[in-house]
């Protein structure tokens, strides 16, 4: 995500465990082990956000059906959801915000609360479940999205004209219930019925475009590889549609069709690099984690852009850097996940590095001396110092230091330990944490192993302590 201007009010972050299973998990019972069954936690164990994500269940797939009414900004859906419970589960949660009217699992009706947490659609199926099973469940739903907020959120962007499902960390419960963390990512395959005359884009490929009564067209979008619910999304408007396929690697990008026409050709153009960018990015970071890439520009005003996973979205004053941003954010935030929001600098600062990486490439600024003098430019005492990015705080998570900073510690990495190191560092985290999650201690133990030196100190410097590094070697300088 790439704000603008680059400071958004925002959100949470997420405890270090061990491993990258999910955080519920953590209570499982021993193997053949037996106890009664128990509601599922409410949470995922995120202590930024003690209610996203829900304990108890992996969920496999989603399969979303939503139709949606522009005059009124209505929708109405159904979701079937494949999930495997963790644990023996006499009840479950799902995070979700608009009013629900039926819910099933494997075809009987469940019982079903809203009452006690609006974010939280707590379901009770009629037998417990086991651990280890597999179950359907099928939510049905209806409601005004812009009608509802969490912590403060009102994250549903839309006019008479156009809608775009976009932000972070969350958006699903505007429109799909999920579990709504990146430690529970699922494939998912999205059908999005709209007036005809209207065009609908979403994640991944399209696989169908089919007529429906009363003038309406549904378009299904599916996705070949497991994504984190908040990167999901569709937008539905009119849209200038390019595709094309470079280096085998389908590619889609769209741009509204409500922009003047000459922003409209320029938006395209900026679109149409894609590929391009795509193709320079697997030069330095190994192969495109996806079977699909793309973008969407739209004519609403988001006030940032978002990495949606294979098909991101952007404002209409977007520039180039942001389209390189958000690209990289496949490998970076898509691909690999964090672990926790508070290790949210993986995301933004390694994206906005590739920003830094790229301008170096293409318009021979130098990384090192941009970090010489953006160091030198904030003082000891400048505020741009006193935040710890790598555990930022809720508030803070999309806080402009977290970006820049954290693209500032990947450079001095870089001097510290070397370009071939380096570069074997973010190639082997893509690689060996492909569709999964990371945490900043995994990242510098990787550091450690790949360049050999102990960078406790060095990590600790940018990280941790909320004050200016020391213009030292030892620190990048």
């Amino acid at each position: 995500m790439i704000s603008t201007p680059r400071l958004l009010a925002a959100a949470a972050l997420l405890l270090v465990l061990p491993t990258s299973q999910p955080l519920a998990s953590a209570g499982a019972a021993e193997a053949g082990a037996r106890q009664e069954p128990e509601p599922g936690a409410a949470g995922i164990g995120d202590p930024y956000f003690p209610l996203d994500g829900n304990g108890g269940i992996d969920v496999q797939r989603y399969r979303i059906h939503d139709a949606y009414r522009f005059g009124d900004g209505h929708l109405r859906g159904e979701t079937r959801i494949r999930l495997r419970a963790t644990q023996d589960l006499s009840s479950f949660n799902l995070d979700f915000l608009l009013p629900v009217n039926r819910v099933t699992v494997d075809g009987r009706p469940a019982v079903y609360d809203q009452a006690t947490q609006r974010h939280e659609l707590v379901v009770t199926p009629k037998t417990s479940l086991k651990a280890g099973e597999t179950v359907h469940v099928v939510v049905a739903y209806a409601g005004r999205p812009a009608r509802y907020g969490y912590r403060g959120e009102s994250n549903w962007l839309a006019n008479e004209h156009e809608v775009v499902t976009m932000n972070q960390p969350h958006m699903a419960p505007w429109w799909f219930p999920s579990n709504d963390h990146p430690l529970d990512k699922a494939l998912v395959d999205i059908t999005i019925t709209v007036p005809r005359g209207k065009q609908v884009v979403a994640n991944g490929r399209l696989v169908s475009r089919d007529l429906r009564p009363r003038d309406r067209v549904a378009y299904r979008w599916v996705a070949d590889e497991p994504m984190a619910p908040y990167l999901a999304f569709f937008a539905a408007g009119r849209f200038e549609i390019s595709r094309g396929t470079q280096d085998g690697l389908p590619w889609l990008v769209a741009v509204s069709q409500r922009l003047a026409p000459s922003v409209r050709r320029d938006r395209m153009e900026l679109m149409e690099r894609t590929p391009d960018i795509v193709s320079w990015l697997e030069t330095r970071l190994g192969d495109y984690p996806f079977g699909q890439t793309g973008g969407l520009t739209t004519s609403l005003q988001p006030g940032f852009a978002l990495e949606n996973q294979t098909r991101p979205t952007y404002s209409a004053n977007t520039g180039l850097s942001t389209v390189v941003h958000e690209l990289a954010h496949q490998w970076f935030g898509d691909s690999v996940a964090v672990h926790g929001w508070r290790d949210i600098w993986l995301n933004e600062g390694f994206a906005s590095f590739m920003e830094a990486a790229y301008a170096e490439a293409h318009a021979g600024r130098d990384a090192q001396k941009w970090l010489e003098q953006t160091w030198e430019a904030f003082p000891q005492e400048d505020p741009f110092w006193m935040l710890p990015i790598g555990d930022p705080g809720p508030k803070n998570i999309f806080a402009w230091p977290v970006y820049t900073r954290g693209s500032m510690t990947l450079q001095a990495l870089r001097h510290r330990v070397g370009e071939s190191a380096f570069w074997t560092i973010l190639r082997t985290w893509v690689a060996d944490r492909e569709g999964g999650n990371g945490t900043t201690e995994e990242f510098q133990a990787l550091a450690e192993q790949v360049s050999g030196e102990d960078l406790d100190g060095f990590f600790t410097a940018w990280l941790v302590t909320g004050e200016r590094p020391a213009h030292t070697a030892e620190n990048g300088f």
